[in-house]
């Protein structure tokens, strides 16, 4: 009996090519054939039988009948059937793999497994026609020739996309082939999406700068302490000379120092503030070295010890700065009865002319005549008594 086998699909079939005959495994004097041939005596064997010809009308409604080994299939009008070439090499065995050299009911793509088909993996096998530069894709039935990410597929090759024509990055764009780098301006560093650019705080850094560091957008700016300029480089601060630029900062002398100057007074003098020297009065604090026969007397910058009996004959000394001259010696009748000395110091860089003290003498005796005479004094002669 015959098998008749109806497949209900729009397929296309592939009949992979197999000895057109059934191999005689019994003695000449044998010669019938199984259902499906007939005996061929010319060539000795059996042969298949057409039944699509030899049947009236074999299939029926809208079914096209296919010549089978053996048998004959009836599918839809739409299907067509492929004849495979003679196989050689790895595809003849990846063939026969396929088909064990029978031939194959499922639709191009798919093998026979039991009474399944299942999907031929053409990319593992090898049957593909995909180009070095694109990587084959499996799918049901077939598969695809995809490009690698980067890359388009223009004809059969695929090409390097330029994705620095899209405008991807925000500064600078570097395409390499099937991909791309973005790159920012000095001041700048890649952001986590390998896109934008953001700021550098170059201050937290380790910017060059010798003292202070104010970050802003892109770079940053060095600045100095006071008492310092910015050298041209930008980075190092050179001290400033303030004594160099005036004379007048300071009473006495100015000394510069790193960032600042300062003052200073000369000896018996002390600082006032931070510019003016003022005299030390060494009478008053104690630190003169005047003996107890002596007085001291200040002086601008120091003191001076004196005799404190600067009496001289025929007057005796009576008291700390008195002298008097005894009426009981004849000299003195026509000397004045008594000489007080005081010292007095004069405030300097007075305006002049002007009065610069006064001394009024009182008597309790009516008709005394009192006299005063600078012992010492500027040598010029620019102190007189009016």
């Amino acid at each position: 009996m015959k098998c008749l086998c109806c497949v209900l699909l729009c397929v296309t079939l592939v009949f992979l090519p197999v000895t057109n005959s059934q191999a005689p495994v019994e003695t000449n004097s044998y010669t019938e054939c199984t259902d499906g041939y007939e005996w061929d005596a010319q060539n000795q064997l059996c042969k298949d039988i057409n039944e699509c010809e030899t049947i009236t009308e074999p299939c029926q409604g809208e079914m096209k009948c296919f010549n089978h080994y053996g048998g004959y299939l009836c599918l839809p009008r739409s299907a067509s059937v492929i004849t495979a070439p003679e196989p050689s090499g790895q595809s003849e065995s990846v063939l026969a793999s396929v088909s064990n050299g029978a031939f194959n009911p499922c639709p191009v793509g798919y093998e026979a497994q039991g009474e399944s088909c299942i999907d031929v993996d053409e990319c593992e096998i090898n049957l593909h026609d995909c180009q070095p530069s694109q990587h084959c894709v499996n799918t049901l039935g077939s598969y695809t020739c995809q490009c690698s990410d980067g890359y388009r597929k223009i004809g059969q090759e695929c090409v390097d996309i330029d994705e620095c024509t899209y405008r991807y990055c925000q500064h600078r764009c570097i395409n390499y082939p099937g991909s791309f780098a973005c790159q920012c301006e000095p001041g700048f560093q890649v952001a986590g999406n390998n896109r934008s650019c953001v700021d550098v705080n170059e201050c937290e850094m380790g910017a060059p700068c010798q003292q202070r560091c104010y970050n802003t957008y892109g770079t940053f700016l060095c600045r100095c302490e006071q008492g310092y300029d910015l050298d041209p480089d930008g980075f190092t601060c050179n001290d400033i000379d303030e004594c160099s630029y005036s004379s007048y900062l300071c009473q006495f002398q100015c000394v510069n120092e790193p960032g600042r100057f300062s003052c200073v007074c000369p000896p018996g003098y002390q600082l006032v503030g931070s510019r003016l020297c003022q005299d030390l009065n060494e009478c008053e604090s104690g630190t003169h070295q005047c003996t107890e026969g002596q007085s001291c007397v200040n002086i601008h910058g120091g003191y001076h010890c004196v005799e404190s009996n600067r009496c001289q004959d025929p007057y005796i000394h009576v008291s700390e700065n008195r002298c008097v001259c005894p009426t009981v010696k004849p000299e003195c009748r026509e000397l004045p009865f008594s000489i007080v000395h005081r010292y007095m110091s004069i405030t300097s860089e007075r305006s002049a002319p002007s009065d610069i003290f006064q001394i009024q003498a009182t008597s309790v005796y009516p008709g005394a005549y009192n006299t005063f005479h600078i012992r010492s004094g500027d040598t010029g002669g620019d102190f007189y008594i009016r």
